[in-house]
Order: structure tokens, then sequence, then C-alpha cells
């Protein structure tokens, strides 16, 4: 993985890079910018709700009789839910989220999670982020990580994927071969004009496999960084709300409509590890969330692109049936998985689980999440899910035909 920071302050202030002059053929130069896949190719949007979400909370299962047993500081009024069914309801905060069900535009996949789970968030989230359950076969790249390492060789300068946000760059994205770009804001790629590339000259000797490398590498991140000034020049869509989520999917649909390339984009929503006062704290990052997306695919709509972007929303895991008597939830197992857009296959996924039939007083897992990873890899992006995952993970049917 690369960011401006981490790279470009390094090699391009390093006395040992030749960097780009004017003995570099145009023609390169040309082809490198041009690089990348096709406009026209479909893009994942993964939104992490980082700390482990309340689905219990989320897709209410109002009328379990588990729900008024268990829950007692952290109970939602019925008379507030959006209710979809005579059995589940979403919570309230997730108005946007229910539009977009009605508009055939949202799917709902309850009780995903993976086997022996860990109520650790380290160990959950390198699991969601690995794809590998067990410890013994983790291999020190991400789901999305090991995509991008196929790819890596057929397209060199195509970032693959781009991690929205000031976090740390999650693991998913980061793979053996291949390149992520870390951005929180999109100037953070503008690296000066022609003249300010041109003032660095190779120097006498300097001509060995080395400086080649590197002549070669930064060649691939300025033309990574002329597709990104690209983004300036992109009118703004329809109003976002003013929350660092909504603000970090703006940046997504502006890299989207500039034709950046990526397959992939990231972006992360802290705040959910709700052990105490949990209602107007979930009910607050639920609403960011809905809000989020909602502005999101509208704008894409607009932008006559949404018909090619995906977006997928996890967590580490969900929390414990009963609350813990400081008016909020621990580390539980099962939670929903949402996916949103206008290729989705819209609904209620898999079974709601049971608030009274549980497994050491926590949810059972009915739905292994790699079989969602493995839907949007096959039937959403086109890319063979096996290598990735290790193994083969039945599909969900989540898109339509």
């Amino acid at each position: 993985m690369f960011s401006r920071r981490s790279f470009f302050g390094r090699a391009l202030n390093s006395s040992t890079l030749v960097a780009l002059s004017s003995t570099v053929p145009d023609f390169l130069a040309r082809s490198a910018r041009a690089a990348g896949p096709a406009r026209d190719d479909r893009v994942l949007v993964v939104i992490e709700l980082n700390g482990g979400n309340d689905g219990i909370n989320t897709v209410v299962p109002y009328r379990d009789e588990g729900y008024e047993r268990h829950r007692s500081a952290t109970r939602l009024a019925v008379r507030d839910l959006i209710k979809l069914d005579d059995q589940v309801a979403l919570h309230p905060s997730l108005s946007d989220a229910a539009r977009l069900l009605d508009d055939g535009k949202l799917a709902v996949v309850q009780g995903v999670g993976y086997p022996n789970p860990n109520r650790s968030h380290f160990e959950s989230m390198r699991i969601w982020h690995t794809a590998r359950p067990d410890a013994a076969d983790a291999i020190g790249s991400g789901w999305i990580g090991r995509v991008l390492d196929e790819r890596a060789a057929a397209s060199p300068s195509d970032p693959g994927a781009v991690f929205v946000g000031g976090h740390p760059s999650p693991v998913a994205v980061r793979g053996r071969r291949s390149a992520a770009i870390t951005l929180d804001r999109t100037d953070d790629y503008l690296l000066g004009d022609g003249a300010a590339r041109q003032s660095l000259r190779p120097k006498a000797g300097d001509d060995d496999e080395l400086t080649a490398f590197l002549r070669r590498t930064t060649l691939d991140a300025y033309a990574t960084a002329d597709r990104m000034a690209t983004i300036a020049r992109v009118a703004p869509g329809r109003r976002y709300p003013a929350t660092r989520l909504a603000g970090g999917l703006e940046q997504v649909s502006r890299l989207i409509k500039a034709g950046i390339g990526a397959r992939f984009y990231y972006v992360i929503q802290g705040g959910y590890d709700t052990h105490a006062g949990q209602l107007l704290t979930h009910a607050r990052l639920l609403g960011e969330l809905s809000g989020a997306i909602g502005a999101f695919l509208d704008d894409l709509t607009t932008a006559r692109l949404a018909d090619r972007v995906a977006v997928l929303c996890i967590s580490e895991f969900g929390r414990r049936v009963s609350d813990n008597g400081s008016s909020g939830t621990d580390h539980g197992t099962a939670g929903p998985v949402l996916l949103a857009g206008d290729g989705v296959r819209p609904g209620l996924v898999g079974p709601a689980p049971s608030l009274t039939d549980l497994q050491d007083g926590d949810l059972k897992v009915s739905v292994d999440f790699r079989r969602i990873y493995a839907a949007v890899l096959d039937g959403w992006l086109g890319l063979p899910a096996r290598p990735v995952l290790g193994g083969a993970f039945e599909p969900l049917p989540l898109f339509r035909a």
C-alpha cells in the first residue's frame, strides 16, 4: 500500500531517487495515464461499522418474545419502528434505508457471522478482513488485497482500491504485490506542476536497477496523481449530510465520476462499541449511515452511474442479546449485513435469528459472511472468489440476474 505521505514524502525527497525528467519518453507517460479498467466496470464500496454494530436494534425482531425479555434499557418502542413485515422492523433512524428497500435497492442479510465466533474486536475484524477464520490460515493479506494481487500484473498502474479516511488503512485492502491508495482528502495526491517534476534530473552514475525501478514507480505514481487531479474538475453532486461518513462517500462519488478506475472503495464509520448509553449513540450512528448511503446513491443516480455501484455494510460482530446493566450491550456474535444498489435483489435474506434459542447467551450464526463475499466477487464484480476466500462458498442470491 502507499499513501502520499508514506510514499511521496520519502521517495521524492530521497537522494537515491532519480525522478521523471525529459529523458522519459512521452508515449510511456501517456500509456501509464491511460492505464486502468474501463469506465463502465462495476464497483464495490465497503462501509465498515467499526466497534460491533448492535444488529438486534438495527433489524429488530420485535415480535420475538425474547426481545422484551432480554432488553430492558435498550429496547426500542415498537410504535416507532419501521416495520418490514409482522416479525421484523428497521430502527427508526434508518428511514433512508427503508426508502431504498421500498425502491428495490436494499438487501438485508440476517444472522451473519462465522464459525466459532470470537468476541475480540481485533481477532474478529482480522477474520472479516482476511476471510480466514482460522488464524493458522492467515496469509498476511486481506480479501480485497488478494483480488488486487491477481490483477496487479495486468494493470500495474491501476490503484485497484481506495481507502478514504483518516484511520490507518484496513487489512482488507492490503495485498502482497498490489498497491491501494489511502487518502483523507482528494488533494492529498496533487503533486505539483510539470515544471516541478522536470526540475528533478538524473545524476551521473545513477543508471542502475534500483534507479530504474524508482523511475517506473514514480511514473506510475504521477500517472495516478494525474488521474486524481481530474477530480478537482468534477462538479459536486447533490447535497450530502454534514457528517464525516457522508463526506467520505462524497469523496468516493467524485472518484468514481472522475473515472479513477478503482474497483473497490473502503470507508470506516466508528463508534459502534456501545457498552453504555447505547440508545442515543446508536440512533445517531444509524441515522448518519442511512443518510450518507441515501445521498451517495441519489448522487450516483443523478450522474447515471448508480447501476455500476454496490454498497456493502459490515461489522466485526453483533452485540449480546441481553443488555448489560449500563444501558448498553456487550460484544456478541451474529449481526445483519446491508447491501444497497440498483443491481441488488431487494428484501430480507436468511431467517431472523431467534432471541430465545441461543448459544451461550448469543445469537446463532445462520449465514457465513464468506457467502456474501462470494456473491459480491462472483456475482457482482465478475471476479473468481474461490482463490480469494481459500475455498468454495456458495454465493447468496444477492444480485439481479
